[in-house]
């Protein structure tokens, strides 16, 4: 959503940003004087123990009164704010009638195990009736075989109101502050994301693993609220979080980067020409889809979260898709905002 609110202030639209309280606090510092209103949608949320589409099952009603709630909480923000537009990343209930909506996903399909793989066209049908509320649906992948995503938005049926825009990177562009000098020196970088308690089990294990080895380590933590935080453990420097052009040049020279396999993330390190040792987060099918994937197709290295012990490698090297990928993203998500625009004039 920054690079997508980014583009639109270019184009001199005025932007409101509505979301929870923390990933709020990531706006507030990436996009500084917009509108920012507190408006938290569902929080799947991960289990120790269980896998994600077991947790998730089990909070369907949970789900659904959220959905309610929040179509009905739009129609109020949009009479407050006399908003046109709402462009929404992955939440059911945030269309309207009488607006243009815009729904975002990388998975019109959503992975289940292999024992239950014969219900996943189930969940493509009930996802395209969600898809079809919606004025338009970006996905933030390329149509073709340069994809990032696979099988969660290519070869399956997609309705008409879907359109492709490319690959989304805050670090395209960032906004530079002055006076803030380069990294000069050999580390890795680790990216933590996600919510507890997975993210904290993965920290704890790659602190055992990398506190005593050489390069240094620069572990980003995920958590905005805590902007500027800085501690030390061994050879690991650890900072809750950092204005993305310093996290940009910081990526970009590390010896080897070591992440999560999420979505957003793996498109930023794209953007960069970097590629990385993935750790999907145990149970969650997404993850482990786009672990696979990426690694079949030598993009990206991954392991299990079991898997890290004395004698991996994090191994190193650059990609070599960068450049078209760009290019080709700049061009499909003018096309699509173009469109999203035109959408927007017939319904006034």
């Amino acid at each position: 959503m920054i690079p997508l609110a980014r583009k639109l202030q270019e184009m001199n639209h005025n932007v409101i940003i509505g979301s929870g309280e923390e990933h709020l606090s990531l706006f507030r510092y990436e996009i500084p004087g917009l509108s920012y209103i507190n408006f938290p949608g569902f929080k799947p949320g991960y289990s120790r123990f269980l896998p994600q589409y077991l947790s998730l099952l089990f909070k369907i009603p949970i789900l659904l009164y959220h959905i309610i709630r929040e179509h009905s909480g739009l129609k109020k923000i949009i009479e407050k704010y006399a908003v046109d537009i709402v462009i929404s990343d992955n939440r059911f209930g945030l269309w309207n009638m009488n607006i243009t909506s815009v729904y975002v996903t990388h998975m019109p399909l959503i992975p289940l195990p292999k024992f239950l793989k014969l219900l996943e066209p189930i969940g493509v049908l009930l996802h395209r009736l969600i898809i079809k509320k919606y004025s338009l649906c970006f996905i933030p992948d390329l149509p073709g075989d340069l994809n990032l995503s696979g099988r969660l938005s290519h070869g399956i049926k997609l309705p008409d109101n879907i359109r492709y825009i490319g690959i989304l990177s805050r670090f395209l562009n960032p906004v530079q502050i002055p006076n803030e000098n380069p990294v000069s020196f050999h580390h890795n970088t680790v990216i933590l994301s996600g919510p507890e308690p997975q993210r904290e089990i993965l920290k704890q294990k790659l602190i055992t693993f990398l506190k005593d080895k050489e390069p240094l380590t620069i572990m980003f933590e995920g958590n905005p609220g805590k902007s500027g935080d800085i501690a030390q453990n061994g050879n690991i420097t650890f900072y809750s979080h950092l204005p993305a052009f310093r996290m940009k040049d910081i990526i970009e020279k590390s010896d080897s980067i070591v992440t999560r396999s999420g979505y957003t993330t793996i498109m930023e390190l794209v953007s960069l020409n970097c590629t990385a040792l993935i750790i999907p987060t145990p149970g969650q099918t997404e993850q482990e889809y786009l672990a696979e994937y990426l690694s079949e197709k030598g993009w990206f290295y991954t392991v299990s979260q079991g898997e890290i012990k004395e004698g991996i490698s994090l191994r190193t090297g650059k990609a070599i898709w960068q450049n078209e990928i760009n290019s080709q993203s700049g061009i499909l998500l003018n096309e699509a905002l173009k469109e999203m625009l035109v959408e927007h004039h017939k319904n006034c």
